[in-house]
């Protein structure tokens, strides 16, 4: 009996970069439609990469199938509340979001589940919030956009300058120069916003979300290591998991909402 073909590397690998390609598109596609339309079609976005994200949580946390399930119906309420025909109940969510995680806690006597709805509900608050303001197309776009300028950046850095590792146990491809190169692109973007009517405070604070995106980033990591695996899931060809892409924007929308709230008080 003959062997098949070996696949060659060369094709696999450009194969492979076609998928991942093709997915970037559809994905930008979808979130640049759902920020620029808000409202309902924003929301439900927000809600269903939510419910994934908590679902790939649990599996890195070794969860079963039935506390999985417990936890996503539990952030199903702090979500309905965040929906437009709620407007108005940011606040309410908030405090809903710590009682999912108080409740599920109690019932599962999970620490980490628990861990997982704020992980997950507090972002989903967060950008739902930004963009709910009279300029939220802006500033949502803001908080994500400097995500991935961050990601762009560290990406071409690091493979162009390469360097000492960031944090070689956790995530050995991170360098230095790609942190230094993230904080550079996403300063220049919020630069740019600038002169779209971003308030000058973001601007300044751009950088240090940057590098909060990158913690956010070595953080999965160090979950997706602890756990075994390379992808937070699968559902994204070529990406991985929601968590995988979502990542850097977990810790950056809170602080996003919280420096807005501070510049609105204090203006």
């Amino acid at each position: 009996m003959t062997q098949g073909p070996v696949a060659d590397p060369a094709a696999r690998r450009k194969s492979d970069l076609a998928t991942r390609t093709f997915a970037s598109v559809g994905m930008i596609a979808v979130a640049a439609t759902t920020l620029w339309l808000g409202g309902f079609a924003f929301w439900l976005l927000v809600a269903i990469g939510t419910l994934f994200m908590m679902a790939e949580w649990a599996d890195l946390h070794n969860v079963s199938r039935q506390h999985k399930r417990l936890a996503q119906l539990a952030l199903t309420v702090p979500l309905a509340i965040l929906s437009p025909l709620a407007a108005g109940a940011g606040f309410l969510a908030f405090g809903l979001i710590i009682g999912a995680a108080f409740f599920v806690v109690i019932t599962t006597r999970l620490p980490k589940l628990a861990r997982g709805i704020l992980y997950c509900g507090f972002p989903a608050l967060a950008v739902v919030f930004l963009r709910d303001r009279p300029d939220g197309l802006l500033l949502a776009f803001w908080a994500m956009a400097l995500v991935w300028a961050c990601d762009i950046g560290a990406y071409f850095a690091g493979r162009t300058i390469g360097g000492p590792k960031l944090a070689p146990t956790i995530s050995p491809n991170k360098t230095w120069a790609g942190l230094i190169g993230g904080v550079i692109a996403a300063s220049v973007l919020g630069g740019m916003l600038q002169y779209a009517g971003l308030p000058l405070h973001l601007v300044l604070a751009t950088p240090l979300l940057a590098v909060l995106a990158q913690v956010g980033d070595l953080y999965e990591s160090q979950l997706k290591r602890m756990a075994g695996v390379k992808d937070s899931g699968n559902v994204l060809p070529g990406h991985g998991g929601v968590m995988d892409r979502l990542d850097g924007l977990v810790p950056v929308a809170p602080a996003a909402a919280l420096m807005l709230l501070a510049g609105l008080y204090l203006a």
